[in-house]
């Protein structure tokens, strides 16, 4: 399982899900693997690039992400 391959429709959830709600959490393991492949660095800058802020809970289990109004440019 290539994270290239499934990064776009994790991206995807996040963003459908930020639309509509203040938060996503995603708890899912195999999206979990998908993500945790990142490292640390990788991941902060997968979450800015799309204007959102993440915070890692419950040991690694849940990932939150947020809509971050902070990270967004001022197009």
């Amino acid at each position: 399982m290539a994270i290239d391959e499934n990064l776009p429709a994790i991206t995807a959830k996040i963003s459908a899900a930020l639309a509509l709600k203040p938060e996503v959490f995603i708890t899912h393991p195999v999206e979990l693997r998908i993500l945790n492949m990142m490292t640390k660095t990788e991941l902060d800058q997968f979450a800015v690039e799309h204007g959102w802020r993440k915070v890692c809970r419950l040991g690694g289990r849940q990932i939150e992400f947020y809509n971050d109004a902070s990270a967004r440019s001022l197009d």
